[in-house]
């Protein structure tokens, strides 16, 4: 689905948790997320610090949306 988002002219970003996967499909705005069955968040943080995890993850997810880029690019 991202790839088509993408050709339809829309910027997508692919937020995973196995990199390699996301090449593979042809992602073109990859973000690591944290682990395969809690992507977005850590259940062993407290809410502060699991908010903070996931307002970076956001910011992170935006700025690549807004970066111009040439073929797959992981932003780390």
């Amino acid at each position: 689905m991202v790839k088509e988002l993408e050709r339809a002219g829309i910027p997508t970003v692919h937020v995973c948790t196995i990199v390699p996967i996301s090449k593979t499909v042809g992602a073109n705005r990859i973000v690591p997320a944290v682990a395969i069955p809690h992507p977005l968040g850590n259940p062993s943080l407290g809410p502060k610090e699991e908010y903070a995890l996931r307002k970076k993850l956001v910011e992170k997810a935006l700025k690549a949306l807004e970066t111009d880029i040439e073929g797959q690019t992981v932003f780390e």
